[in-house]
């Protein structure tokens, strides 16, 4: 294979510590393989070779590819996971020092379970399935990141109680969770000689793949083995630094030379992926970034298709446009890509409708047990059998009425055709409550008569759901519009309905296709940008770009480093292109008028 004089240069670095900044398609899986080839024609003992990957699918494709570059290569070498290397840390600290570690996902006490239990111990309430994403994320974070959560602000009411009682909790089982895997590794070399020096002998030349996505906890480990040869070589592109919720710091890398006096930069700066056209335009917009090395990105490759700014009415125009260009050229490979998950939802509907296959990269869609969901399909349910106080219970004090738990109670004992009109007979009832209930009766008599679309918005307005959605966003930190985004997505799947049981049934088959297995035989790809990265594809389309989407609501709210961070996930996702790139905006989104992504807006200047 002829390699580049970058990539020749980079291979020959045997000793001593580097950094090799990798522009989006330089080939530097590529390189990793032949200069671990290059340590051991060099004399280096293959088995003192340790290289560290991102997730355990690069592991085994780096496996896969240097057995391929080097088929008559039989010697074993070490492609691992920092999980899965720590973990070897972890189970030797066990085997000698007696004491016994179990992952908190294989004890009777899952994690999940756990921190719902300490959360309403704590706040005497149930939490929500978000408030308990965001209660897990910012405990990694915390962890991975060494920082204390007393330092920082936080939307969940008593989250450092939480957090302390979640980590005693663990520490008197011995117990541990996926990231107590590094924290625990990290506390082990620092306390134990024995072990420290055993594993510092065990290898000698460290490589770090995908190292701007390596939290600080996880270059201290690397750190305490390497020292003091510090034969450490790091792959790297700062400008993907897309994971700070996990700890990930591209500053860490700017900083590097302050850690190691004699380190070496190497660059590798070809990309080999993508057209002229969109390697120049990424690099311009990539360079509006402050906090970042500096690069001359460049490719051999020609001039092809612009990229490509498409203005579209709604995200109906937005789907029609890339199933019609999908279809166009069935030898080539697509990918559509999106800032989160739920912006697949409604391309998912319409791609299935009209029977095209697609994979999905990432299944974590939050949408089939949200609050909003189940809330408007109750309420849908008790239209349709107003005798279930059962599912009246869930959602009476979300709509119109001021009914109370005493009048719920009073209703669990008193048992009618329709519960609102058994509520009538509450002794002592004022009139202005009885006012209400009537109203209520109307109401419901209406919802059960209409089309099921019609339903949502109806509960929305007329039953003043919505404002019950207001009264959240205040009073537990939520984005109302991205609340919205579940009623709008549920009409939207509801649009082709008729009946309530068919829908139900649509959004069971729609929870099936997120999760089914890969589809081999197709050419489409659904992505958040956090899933695709590394991966490159024909033509791309990344969609519904627009203000409080990409970037989010929550990156223009706050300091800069989190819209820099944005703008590295937009050139992610740009830079996943190979000859045609849309960027695509819709002026209505989610059935509200948005505002063009200011990203867009800088491109549209180059």
């Amino acid at each position: 294979m002829n390699l580049t004089n970058e990539q020749l240069n980079t291979i020959n670095h045997i000793n001593g510590p580097a950094l090799v900044l990798a522009v989006p398609g330089a080939g530097k899986t590529t390189m990793l393989i032949y200069r671990t080839m290059n340590l051991i024609k060099s004399g280096v003992d293959p088995s003192k070779i340790l290289t560290i990957t991102f997730s355990k699918a690069s592991a085994l494709d780096m496996q896969k590819r240097f057995k391929a570059l080097f088929p008559t290569f039989n010697r074993p070498l070490k492609f691992s996971t920092i999980h899965a290397f720590c973990y070897q840390i972890i189970l030797e600290y066990s085997r000698l020092r007696g004491k016994k570690y179990t992952l908190i996902e294989d004890s009777s006490t899952g994690k999940y379970e756990l921190l719902k239990r300490i959360y309403y111990e704590v706040n005497s309430k149930n939490v929500t399935e978000e408030k308990l994403e965001i209660i897990i994320s910012q405990i990694s974070y915390h962890k991975n990141s060494l920082t204390n959560p007393k330092d920082s602000k936080n939307e969940i009411p008593n989250f450092c109680e939480i957090f302390n009682i979640y980590e005693d909790y663990k520490e008197k089982r011995g117990l541990i969770d996926f990231d107590d895997m590094v924290i625990l590794a990290l506390k082990i070399l620092k306390a134990d000689q024995y072990i420290r020096t055993k594993f510092k002998s065990k290898f000698e030349y460290f490589q770090i793949d995908e190292g701007q996505d390596t939290s600080i906890s996880q270059f201290q480990i690397v750190d305490y083995l390497c020292s003091p040869n510090n034969n450490l070589f790091i792959v790297a592109d700062d400008d993907q630094s897309i994971y700070s919720f996990r700890g990930a710091d591209p500053a860490y890398l700017l900083n590097l030379k302050k850690v190691y006096k004699d380190l070496k930069l190497y660059y590798l700066q070809n990309n080999f992926r993508s057209t002229k056209n969109i390697v120049n335009t990424s690099n311009l917009f990539i360079s509006n970034n402050t906090s970042r090395f500096k690069k001359n990105i460049s490719t051999t490759n020609s001039y092809k298709e612009p990229v490509n700014i498409i203005i579209l009415e709604n995200n109906d125009e937005e789907y029609e446009f890339i199933y019609k260009k999908t279809q166009d050229d069935p030898s080539k490979t697509y990918a559509v890509i999106y800032r989160n998950n739920l912006c697949a939802l409604g391309l998912v509907e319409y791609l299935e409708r009209r029977n095209i296959t697609f994979n999905i990269k990432d299944n974590n869609m939050k949408f089939f047990n949200h609050f909003v969901l189940k809330d408007i399909l109750n309420i849908i349910k008790f239209s349709e059998d107003t005798s279930d106080i059962n599912t009246f219970s869930t959602f009476y004090y979300k709509i119109k009425g001021y009914i109370s738990k005493k009048h719920i109670s009073y209703l669990k004992t008193h048992s009618g055709k329709n519960v609102l009109r058994v509520l009538l007979t509450y002794p002592g009832l004022p009139s202005y409550y009885k006012d209400n209930i009537a109203s209520l009766i109307s109401n419901f008599k209406t919802l059960s008569q209409l089309s099921i679309y019609k339903k949502i918005d109806y509960i929305l307005d007329t039953l003043e759901y919505d404002e019950y959605l207001k009264d959240s966003a205040n009073k537990f930190g939520f984005n109302y519009k991205s609340l919205r985004e579940y009623s709008h997505y549920l009409k939207y799947i509801a649009k082709d309905e008729n009946t309530f049981e068919g829908l139900l049934g649509r959004l069971k088959h729609l929870e099936f296709l997120m999760k089914v297995p890969k589809n081999s035989q197709s050419n489409i790809a659904l992505s958040t940008i956090h899933s695709i990265k590394g991966l490159e594809f024909d033509s791309v389309f990344v969609i519904d770009l627009v203000e409080g989407v990409l970037p989010s609501n929550k990156s223009l709210e706050n300091d800069n480093s989190l819209l820099e961070e944005e703008r590295r996930l937009f050139y992610v996702a740009m830079t996943r292109a190979k000859e045609d790139l849309y960027l695509i905006y819709p002026k209505v989104h989610n059935g509200e008028n948005s505002e063009m992504s200011r990203f867009l807006i800088e491109l549209s200047k180059y």
